[in-house]
C-alpha cells in the first residue's frame, strides 16, 4: 500500500486518542462522492432518530440511546429527568453497596456480583467486565447467568459456593418476560433459598415499569428496582442501567464510559463524511459487501482484553442489518456475518483461511497502543523487544500479508483501553451500524426474526406438555414418538426431540429399539 493512500485515506482524531485508516479498501477515487448523496440523507435520518422521531415503526417507539450520555438532548423534559435520576440511582445503590450500607440477608457486606441476563443484557455487561476489570482490585467480582443452560448455571454456582451470602443478584429484562432470564432468576433464587438465605435481601431489578420481572420485585420486596425504557434496545443497552449498574458495581469509572461515548458522538454528528469517522466506516462496509452482505465481517483485536468485542458487535451488528424487507416492504434479506478471535492468537486459528482460502471477508483490525498501564516497567524478551512489541509485529506482518493476497482490512486505533476509550468505540459502532442501515435501506431497530425464534419456542414447551400429559394419561403404555405426535395432533420430529432429552434426563422412560426411530416412551 502507498504512503500517499495511507495519509489521504487515514482519519486521525488526536484528542480522542482515535484513529481509523481505510486505506486498504482499494475503493476507486470517484467511490466517495458516488455515495455522498446517500450519505447526507443517512445524516438527515438521524438528525430526525436523535430528535425523537419514530424510528421504529414496527413497534410505534422512539429509538434514544445517543440520549443516555447527553440527555439534555433528548426530546423531552420527562426523558431527561428519567436519565438523569437513573444515573443517581446508580450512584447511590453503588455507594451503599460498597460502603456496607446495604447488607445481605445474613448481615455481610456484599463482595460478589451475579449478573442475571441474556443477548444485549448480557453481552455488553460482559464486554465491559472482561476489557475492563482489574482482578483482585475490583470493588466486586462478577459472574453471569447468560443461558438457560442447567450445565451453565451450575458451573456458575459452584464458583459462587460458599459465597452465596455476600453475592447481589442484578436481573435484567425489559420485558420481564424474557424466558431465559426468567429461568436463571428462578434457578438463582433456589440455590439462595437452599442455602438458608432470603433472595429478596440479595436480588435487584433492571426492568421496564409495570412489567413481569417489575411485579415480581414490588411483590416479594427486593432491594431495589432500576428503570429500563422502550427507546432503548438492547443490543445499544450498555449505557444505561443495564451495563452501568454493573460496571459500577465492579468499581469501573462508568462516568469515564459515558464521556467517552459522548465525545465520539460529538464527532460522529459531523456532516462531512471525510471527518465522520462512523461514515466512513459505514462507507467501507457498504464497498466491501456491495451493500447487500456479499462479505462476512472479520474482527480482530490485537488486544486480549477486547476479546469479547466481536461477540458484542455481532449481536450490535447481526440482530441490526440481517433484515428480511426494506423500509418498502420489499425482500432483500440484508445482513453482515460477523465473526472474531484475537490477535495473534487468530495466527495460529484461521489466519491461513483468511490469507489463502475463500476471499468472503473483509477485516477490522483493533490495535491499542499502550501495552500495558506502566510501559516503562515492561519486560525485555530479547534486548530493546518487548512482548508488546511482537504482538504489534504480528498485527502489521499479518495485514500486509493479508493485503498481498488482495484481502482488504481497516485498522481501529485507540491509544489505550480505559473506560473512556471502551465508551467512544461502543458509540462509534452504534452510529456506523445506524448510518449503514440507512445506506441500504432497512430499519436497524426491530427484531421480528429473534421474535419469531421466540414463539417457536414457546410452541416445543406447549407441544412438551401435551406429550407429557399423553404419557401419563396412559401408565404402562409404550408409543413411539410418531404415536405419540399424532395422538396429539403434533409434529412426530419435534415429539421424538422432546421425547429423547425428556428420556436422558429421567423425566420419562425410554425403551431402545432398531431402527431408533420406532424406540418408545412412557411414563
Amino acid at each position: 500500500m502507498s504512503w500517499n493512500r495511507f495519509t489521504q485515506y487515514t482519519y486521525h482524531n488526536a484528542s480522542l486518542g482515535f484513529a481509523l485508516d481505510y486505506s486498504r479498501i482499494p475503493f476507486p477515487a470517484t467511490f466517495l462522492t458516488e455515495q455522498e448523496p446517500a450519505v447526507q440523507q443517512a445524516f438527515v435520518a438521524m438528525k430526525a432518530l436523535e430528535a425523537g422521531a419514530i424510528a421504529n415503526p414496527d413497534e410505534g417507539r422512539m429509538v434514544g440511546h445517543y440520549w443516555l450520555r447527553a440527555s439534555k438532548l433528548a426530546p423531552t423534559a420527562e426523558i431527561t429527568k428519567a436519565i438523569d435520576d437513573s444515573l443517581a440511582q446508580i450512584r447511590s445503590f453503588t455507594a451503599d453497596i460498597h460502603s456496607g450500607k446495604i447488607l445481605g440477608s445474613t448481615g455481610k457486606k456484599f463482595t460478589q456480583l451475579l449478573v442475571v441476563g441474556i443477548g444485549g443484557s448480557a453481552l455488553g455487561p460482559q464486554l465491559v467486565n472482561h476489557a475492563l476489570g482489574q482482578p483482585g482490585a475490583d470493588k466486586m467480582a462478577v459472574s453471569f447467568f447468560d443461558n438457560t443452560d442447567p450445565d451453565g448455571i451450575d458451573y456458575v454456582l459452584g464458583q459462587l459456593a460458599g459465597k452465596l451470602p455476600e453475592t447481589l443478584v442484578v436481573v435484567i429484562s425489559k420485558s420481564g418476560g424474557t424466558v431465559e432470564t426468567r429461568n436463571g432468576m428462578l434457578e438463582a433464587a433456589a440455590a439462595f433459598k437452599a442455602a438458608g438465605l432470603v433472595p429478596a435481601k440479595h436480588f435487584v431489578a433492571v426492568t421496564g415499569e409495570g412489567s413481569k420481572l417489575d411485579q415480581i420485585a414490588i411483590k416479594d420486596g427486593w432491594l431495589t428496582r432500576f428503570a429500563m425504557w422502550d427507546w432503548v434496545g438492547g443490543r445499544t443497552s450498555e449505557l444505561c442501567t443495564v451495563g452501568l449498574l454493573p460496571a459500577a458495581l465492579q468499581g469501573i469509572d462508568t462516568d469515564a464510559m459515558l464521556a467517552g461515548a459522548a465525545a465520539m458522538d460529538i464527532v460522529t454528528r459531523s456532516t462531512v463524511t471525510a471527518e465522520n469517522p462512523a461514515a466512513l466506516l459505514a462507507l467501507m462496509w457498504h464497498y466491501e459487501t456491495g451493500g447487500r452482505g456479499a462479505k462476512d465481517m472479520v474482527i480482530l483485536p490485537y488486544k486480549d482484553r477486547l476479546l469479547l468485542f466481536s461477540r458484542y458487535l455481532q449481536q450490535l451488528v447481526m440482530e441490526s442489518l440481517g433484515k428480511e424487507f426494506d423500509l418498502q416492504g420489499k425482500v432483500v434479506n440484508q445482513g453482515i456475518a460477523v465473526y472474531g478471535n484475537k490477535g495473534s492468537t487468530d495466527q495460529h486459528a484461521y489466519v491461513q483461511q483468511l490469507r489463502e482460502g475463500v476471499n468472503n471477508f473483509f477485516v477490522t483490525f483493533i490495535e491499542v497502543l499502550k501495552d500495558r498501564p506502566q510501559p516503562a516497567a515492561a519486560m525485555q524478551v530479547e534486548p530493546g523487544i518487548t512482548t508488546g512489541d511482537y504482538l504489534l509485529g504480528f498485527y502489521l506482518g499479518t495485514r500486509d500479508a493479508l493485503s498481498e493476497k488482495d484481502r482488504h482490512s481497516v485498522t481501529v486505533t485507540i491509544n489505550e483501553l480505559n473506560a473512556c476509550t471502551l465508551g467512544l468505540m461502543i458509540a462509534l459502532y452504534e452510529r456506523a451500524v445506524g448510518l449503514y442501515a440507512s445506506l441500504v435501506g432497512i430499519n436497524a431497530y426491530h427484531q421480528p426474526g429473534v421474535e419469531a425464534g421466540k414463539k417457536a419456542a414457546t410452541g416445543v414447551i406447549t407441544l412438551q406438555q401435551k406429550l407429557v400429559a399423553a404419557l401419563k394419561a396412559a401408565p404402562g403404555q409404550h408409543y413411539t414418538a410418531e404415536a405419540a405426535a399424532n395422538s396429539i395432533g403434533g409434529s412426530p420430529e419435534l415429539a421424538y426431540k422432546i421425547l429423547d432429552h425428556l428420556a436422558a434426563n429421567g423425566s420419562i422412560k425410554k425403551q431402545v429399539q432398531t431402527p431408533w426411530f420406532t424406540s418408545t416412551f412412557s411414563a
